[in-house]
């Protein structure tokens, strides 16, 4: 047991957005750093290899660890080996283990003990975990269909009322000049250029600073309430309390709470980052 709690390792959170690494050895961070965000579903292997090879090795290279968790958004099992491989093209280690970000979420606010585990970030997912496996997962389905809740879903919902002039008292104006946005630019981001989920989530802090505005707090609140409602209700959330982890869930943690207190949901941790529950799951 001593000499497992010496070893290095390596755990990665990875979201849409960006990818937070650490080097651990026994609970204690030795070197953190961030890069772009690494997802099979966005990304080819050769294209997250790329990344790797160009922003993780060098941060790397010098240092000897036995194994690397990596944790990443769109990492489900018939992507993971993609994943993998691009990992070990840097890194060709025996020990390289990818879970999904959804399992980081259940490892990072759950440990081993049963919860309801929730991702609220640049796009939304949730599950009911026993304390050793995910028994129940409602399917986020993307901003498109689903992530209701998410930086995502939120940035839709702003653009869209902004289009359709349903944006009051000049906000229309003030969003399309702090991010230097017009219908065709917004058109372009969304459907021609990839990570539009990025593009849409980066709005959310104009929603955070006129958090305060009626039409955005109704507009934060239905989001809100669509995700609980359509699924965190769907679990067993009378006997387990909920956890959420992400940006969003952080930023609005206030708003959040108060949405799921008039739903009878106890929420439980509210983190901006799994990362340091993962830090003390392995610890």
């Amino acid at each position: 047991m001593e000499k497992a709690l010496s070893e290095k390792i390596v755990i990665a959170d990875s979201g849409a957005t960006k990818t937070d690494w650490c080097l651990v050895q026994g609970g204690e961070i030795l070197k953190r750093f961030f890069t772009h965000g690494i997802s099979p579903v966005y990304q080819t292997e050769a294209e997250m290899a790329k990344e790797i090879r160009l922003h993780v090795y060098p941060q790397l290279r010098e240092q000897q660890f036995r194994s690397i968790r990596f944790y990443g958004t769109g990492c489900i099992p018939e992507k993971s080996a993609a994943v993998s491989q691009a990992l070990y093209q840097s890194f060709p280690i025996e020990e390289i283990q990818v879970y999904s970000d959804l399992m980081a979420a259940a490892h990072g606010l759950c440990g081993y003990e049963p919860g309801i585990a929730c991702i609220l970030g640049t796009g939304s997912n949730s599950c009911e975990w026993d304390g050793s496996s995910i028994i129940k997962q409602v399917p986020p389905l993307g901003f498109i269909l689903g992530d209701e809740g998410s930086g995502a879903a939120l940035g839709k919902l702003l653009v869209g009322d902004a289009l359709k002039n349903r944006l009051p008292d000049g906000l229309k104006e003030r969003l399309l000049a702090e991010y230097d946005l017009d219908q065709a630019t917004i058109i372009e981001r969304v459907y021609r250029q990839p990570f539009p989920s990025r593009f849409l989530a980066g709005l959310a802090p104009f929603l955070l600073k006129h958090i305060d505005h009626p039409h955005i707090r109704h507009m934060v609140i239905r989001s809100f309430s669509d995700f609980l409602e359509r699924n965190v209700m769907q679990y067993d959330y009378r006997k387990n309390r909920v956890n959420f982890v992400g940006s969003i869930a952080w930023h609005f943690s206030g708003l959040l709470r108060e949405v799921a207190a008039e739903k009878g949901i106890e929420t439980g941790k509210i983190e901006q980052s799994p990362m340091e529950g993962l830090i003390s799951y392995y610890a």
